[in-house]
């Protein structure tokens, strides 16, 4: 634990959770924490990340039966603790490590100092991904080396407690096997055998796991031992998960086997003949009109959209004119598996070709109106998931959208109520099947229903941590990769960098190993938001818009070639935008002359038309405008609608982006798409409430 700074900043005290919850001062001297609820209430702060605690919830957290003066008791901990962590501080003097803000309380450790552990550990780990792998090693060594224990080890039953102990025992995990893959990259292979083979006996439906362990027997000289691992691996997750392994392990057995057994035979073929062989007997086989050549084409066609943009593209061209192929066959079922197969992951929401999703949708409740009653649930279930992923943001409407200043749409959105229950019941129909990849897919439906309201970070991060659970358990690629990307995005919103920065670094080697390119699209897009939240506090001003300019330069260079329009388009004037916004200034209509806004451009027009002192043109535009999609891009959408309706002086408009914004008080306004930020929300919420009055 390392500690620096003064007493009076707070930044002297360290803080460890990485076992028992521990506090040092800055001569690394145990400081007294006091009894279980006094500790419990420095991890509880410290699980909120610099965030306010309120006392209600500390309450309800401590205590699953409050006792009477359960308030007065926090209350009363909190002073103590404050004597505690600031021996040194004045009489009446306010604390500024352990701070009263609020209905409740905050600590704050200094953020980037180390003075808590598994912050630092988070950190070190991702710090290592950019490393060679020589130096890697020694970094992730040194990070493992910080866990004394299991996390928050004193307090195992808390549930406020299990998120935050459930996700750092992954990114341990993680480091493990990064560490071991460092080692048998950098040609120590034998370094890293006795810790993996503890790490499989004690982990075991860790794929990856195996798949290190046997590759450094492999490069050790060990082709027995390799295959005898291989077959272990094989054993147990059939017999403790009931599943066969995945295809990085498959394929490292029949490459073992082959050494072993001819050692000195030619190369197997290539998958170029392998693919151009089995085409050739498919041709062959199955005659033209069969319906088989149906579900093989849209199985082609779900894998074919995670092959990068070319291969999105041409999927997205040709799955609608299968899903009417299947349609006109008249076999509902058959459809509805057409339909259904077309899995592939999404995680931005607003959709490439709304004609063509409006159509998928539509044929989908056709099919599923003419359904059999003895169809499969499974089948139901995911035409219901295919409606809530195709409808995602307003995908559906036709026509203009209401205005932003009308209140809440009620009977003039029923697509938009359709599409949320559709997601609903393919969850509910998945969980009580007890299918693990029908579950994904309606995850995905429910993701991309959740944008009903603003500030809904923490339930979309909830949402990508059970992705992500189920993915590991039953070896779902796509699934996983979506789940990190899903957390990159709410983790950002959140303010959680560190767990962001882990997020994004997974789904990085996720994306290279597996080969998911369209992954790195949105890694690279969060990264340059990165530069924008946490540019290092050494960096002179001119020197940090330097640095953003060139990672949102790197991360536009992606946009052309990436094969997704409705994520593409109108982002890079959104991010020339957005320092303008977050300096409190109006856009100067010369340096945004040639701007291309795309889909955003509505929002955006009322304040470039104040910026060219058009006042009355702005107002007008307000009046206009309609209410922004349901998306990741609906919050800061309405803070530029705030902010001109405040300088415009629409009392209205600003009284309905204020009631819009406030669940989303606390966040960065556009954090959460993990692309930009206008800034805080608060900022914009306290310019709609003055102009509307309140």
């Amino acid at each position: 634990m390392t500690t620096t700074g003064s007493p009076a900043s707070g930044a002297a005290v360290g803080f460890g959770v990485l076992g028992p919850v521990e506090c040092r001062d800055g001569a690394g001297r145990p400081v007294r924490l006091g009894g279980p609820r006094h500790r419990e209430v420095v991890a509880r702060l410290l699980v909120a990340r610099r965030r306010v605690v309120p006392v209600d919830r500390l309450v309800a957290d401590l205590w699953e039966e409050p006792p009477p003066g359960a308030t007065g008791a926090v209350r009363t901990f909190v002073a103590e603790l404050r004597r505690a962590l600031e021996p040194g501080r004045r009489p009446r003097t306010p604390s500024r490590l352990l701070a009263t803000e609020g209905p409740g309380y905050v600590l704050r450790p200094d953020p980037g100092a180390g003075t808590v552990d598994a912050w630092h550990f988070e950190a070190e780990v991702a710090r290592a991904a950019g490393l060679a792998p020589a130096e890697a090693a020694p970094v992730l060594d040194a990070a493992l080396a910080t866990w004394r224990g299991p996390a928050y080890a004193d307090f195992p039953g808390a549930r406020w407690a299990d998120a935050e102990r459930a996700r750092l025992a992954e990114l341990r995990l993680h480091a493990v096997e990064r560490r071991a893959d460092a080692l048998i990259r950098s040609g120590a292979p034998r370094e890293a055998v006795w810790d993996l083979d503890a790490h499989v006996a004690e982990h075991p439906w860790r794929e990856d796991g195996w798949h290190l362990l046997a590759t450094a027997l492999l490069r050790s000289g060990r082709q027995g031992d390799a295959l005898g691992v291989l077959r272990r691996a094989r054993q147990v997750l059939a017999d403790q998960l009931g599943a066969d392994p995945g295809p990085g392990l498959a394929r490292l057995e029949r490459e073992v086997l082959r050494q072993a057994d001819h050692p000195d035979e030619a190369a197997p073929a290539t998958g170029d003949e392998v693919w151009s062989s089995a085409a050739a007997a498919y041709e062959g086989s199955v005659p033209a009109r069969s319906p088989a050549r149906l579900e093989a084409t849209a199985s082609l066609l779900r894998e074919l959209a995670v092959t990068g943009a070319g291969g999105l593209g041409a999927a997205r061209r040709h799955r609608a004119a299968a899903v009417a192929a299947a349609e006109r066959t008249g076999d509902a079922e058959l459809a509805a598996r057409v339909i259904g197969v077309y899995d592939v992951p999404a995680v931005w929401t607003r959709v490439d070709d709304p004609d063509a999703a409006r159509t998928v949708v539509r044929t989908a409740e056709r099919v599923l109106a003419r359904l059999p009653g003895d169809a499969p649930e499974t089948v139901r279930a995911r035409l219901l998931a295919s409606v809530a992923v195709e409808s995602r943001g307003d995908a559906l409407a036709e026509g203009a959208l209401p205005r932003a200043a009308d209140p809440p749409g009620g009977a003039r959105e029923p697509w938009r109520r359709r599409a949320r229950q559709a997601a609903d019941e393919a969850e509910s129909a998945a969980r009580r099947l007890h299918d693990a990849p029908l579950l994904a897919f309606a995850l995905n439906g429910t993701f991309l229903q959740s944008f009903a309201h603003c500030g809904q970070a923490a339930r979309r991060d909830a949402i990508g941590a059970e992705l992500v659970r189920l993915a590991r358990t039953h070896g779902l690629l796509g699934p996983e990769v979506l789940g990190r990307l899903i957390r990159v995005q709410a983790l950002a919103g959140l303010g959680d960098l560190p767990g962001a920065d882990h997020q994004a670094t997974t789904a990085d080697h996720l994306a290279d190993r597996y080969e998911r390119p369209l992954a790195r699209v949105f890694t690279t897009w969060y990264r340059a938001l990165r530069t924008t939240l946490a540019t290092p506090a050494d960096l002179a001003a001119p020197e940090a818009a330097e640095v953003t300019e060139a990672a949102y330069a790197e991360a536009i260079a992606l946009l052309p070639t990436c094969g997704m329009p409705g994520f593409a388009t109108g982002l890079p004037a959104l991010t020339r935008l957005a320092p303008v916004v977050r300096a409190g200034a109006l856009p100067a209509p010369e340096a945004f002359a040639e701007a291309d806004w795309g889909p955003y451009d509505p929002w955006v027009r009322p304040l470039l038309l104040l910026g060219d002192n058009r006042p009355d043109e702005a107002r007008e535009a307000l009046r206009t405008a309609p209410r922004p999609p349901h998306d990741l891009m609906a919050e800061p959408m309405w803070c530029l609608l705030a902010r001109a309706a405040a300088l415009a002086g629409d009392p209205v408009l600003a009284a309905r982006a204020a009631a819009v914004l406030d669940p989303a008080e606390g966040q960065q306004a556009g954090a959460a798409s993990g692309l930009l930020t206008f800034g805080p929300v608060a900022t914009y919420l306290a310019e709609a409430r003055e102009a509307a009055g309140g």
